[in-house]
């Protein structure tokens, strides 16, 4: 981890409610509902920003953890230079944790910093945030190389009584795979930081904007380790997340630990609220 992700915001909005609600557990085994939606900085697929339309569709959710990529801090013009991470949290009333990928200076002495990035809304309180750094190319290096950056965050969450550890990342969008491969070596890595020296590893959860479909070969090491939570059949059209208007592909992800998740239902909801539709998972985390 970098010095850059000791600028994640860790926040909570009044009146969250300290479980989730959902259906009662069955055999030991702990259901939770989770997401992941790129919000394209607040804008939709009519390229207008509106933050307020965004955080309908979030709540209508009705998730217990959401990840969100394309978050603007402060950033430009494009999203009224707000502050997207802690707006959304007030507004869906769920805990906030931003991990910027970009820390830059601000437009104007004096302003906040100008940040972007991506973020987890939980209605469970943060037991502990980091924000991770993975490899990546940057966007505002005129001639960038592949080198570690922030914006890959961990949160630790208790859902009744068991801890979850929740990742949210953006890998690369170029067409060349190489970064991307990267990425998922130094997730893979991070992640398994967390297993004990026996091997025993936490209930956890990668969910994400991905940037290429499952079968992608990049990607293939991922599933050694992690279920895949969709498509199904309540998904529609295969569970295509982009671009929003007319889904033709599946590059958003919910995912989990394959040994202690099983998942009961994915859905992607018809939404333009930005160019990606969101995935909801509703899955049952095993106690054991």
């Amino acid at each position: 981890m970098t010095a850059g992700a000791v600028l994640g915001v860790l926040g909570t909005s009044p009146g969250v409610a300290g479980a989730a609600p959902g259906p009662a557990a069955h055999g030991g085994a702990v259901p939770l509902r989770v997401a992941s939606y790129n919000i394209h900085a607040g804008a939709g697929t009519d390229n207008v920003f509106d933050l307020d339309r965004t955080a309908g569709e979030l709540r209508a959710l009705h998730a217990d953890v959401i990840g969100l990529e394309e978050v603007d801090v402060h950033w430009d013009a494009r999203s009224q230079w707000r502050d997207l991470a802690a707006e959304l949290g007030r507004a869906t009333r769920m805990h906030v944790y931003f991990a910027p990928i970009y820390d830059e200076d601000p437009a104007t002495e004096g302003a906040p910093r100008r940040q972007y990035g991506v973020a987890v809304l939980s209605r469970f309180a943060f037991r502990s945030a980091e924000n991770h750094d993975i490899t990546r190319l940057s966007t505002q290096d005129p001639d960038p190389v592949p080198a570690p950056a922030p914006g890959f965050p961990e949160v630790v969450v208790k859902v009744r009584g068991v801890p979850v550890h929740v990742y949210v990342t953006h890998l690369d969008y170029r067409a060349d795979p190489a970064v991307r491969r990267a990425q998922v070596a130094d997730t893979r890595r991070i992640m398994a930081e967390d297993c004990g020296p026996t091997g025993h590893c936490p209930r956890q959860i990668l969910v994400g904007d991905f940037n290429a479909t499952p079968d992608a070969p990049e990607l293939a090491p991922l599933w050694q380790d992690l279920l895949d939570a969709g498509p199904d059949a309540s998904a529609g059209a295969a569970g295509y997340t982009y671009p929003a208007l007319n889904p033709e592909k599946r590059i958003d992800f919910v995912t989990g630990s394959r040994e202690a998740m099983s998942v009961r239902a994915v859905t992607v909801p018809d939404t333009l609220a930005s160019d990606h539709r969101p995935v909801v998972a509703d899955v049952t985390l095993r106690r054991g």
